[in-house]
């Protein structure tokens, strides 16, 4: 079957020249132009993956993209016509997968499409992979679950992958390319800030847990997770 994508934009030329292309790609579009139609089409078209403008009546892109998190791990690209680091890494704290900045190339947003579904794809096949228990921390792939203290803990699943990567390999120090290749692909077309936000947010769930671990931040290197006890 066709990988569907909703298209979420106000502007009326972009959207029927990103469905003209991506149909051309072998997608199912649908197109809708503010914010609150988008959060009903995604209910009901259940689409793959969601290309989400930043700029939109009624609920912006931000709003758009909380509301898709608090229902679904679906991939989000949001486009935005800044490009400007703050865009990004809010958009990153918010769940998004990647970012295009306007103006755009249709070959790059294929592109993008095409490694954000990929990934999503490889998340959704599962991993043979362990849960993994330390001091009050319990990770599973298999589940796509934190637990924290023994109560379960809502977490992004790019968040989650990270974190049982890091684990894995404890006391073992990567750079954000290594994590990117890691945990993101090979082929990401993101940039190295993209594990930054991603670590921050990761420790505002860790605090306090455990003084038996840390995720550490090795100047100048990269991160690493780090066992003492």
């Amino acid at each position: 079957m066709a990988k569907k994508i909703l298209i979420v934009d106000d502007d009326v030329y972009i959207c029927d020249a990103l469905k003209m292309y991506l149909e051309k790609e072998g997608y199912e579009i649908r197109c809708v132009n503010d914010g609150a139609e988008a959060i009903t089409a995604f209910r009901a078209y259940e689409p793959d993956l969601v290309l989400l403008d930043i700029m939109l009546p009624k609920k912006d892109g931000w709003q758009v993209c909380r509301e898709i998190r608090e229902m679904s791990s679906q991939p989000v690209i949001m486009i935005t016509a800044k490009g400007e680091v703050f865009d990004k890494v809010l958009g990153l704290e918010l769940g998004a997968d990647d970012f295009i900045v306007k103006p755009f190339d249709m070959k790059e947003v294929s592109a993008r499409v095409k490694a954000v579904l990929r990934r999503s794809h490889t998340r959704d096949q599962g991993s043979d992979g362990e849960a993994i228990k330390l001091d009050n921390l319990e990770i599973s792939l298999q589940k796509y679950e934190l637990k924290l203290n023994g109560k379960s803990v809502d977490i992004p699943p790019k968040e989650l992958e990270l974190l049982y990567f890091l684990v894995s390999n404890y006391n073992r120090v990567f750079t954000r390319d290594q994590l990117l290749d890691k945990v993101w692909g090979f082929d990401y077309l993101g940039d190295s800030r993209t594990v930054d936000v991603h670590v921050k947010r990761l420790r505002e769930k860790l605090e306090g847990v455990s003084d038996k671990w840390f995720l550490k931040t090795v100047w100048g290197v990269g991160y690493k997770f780090e066992v003492t006890g």
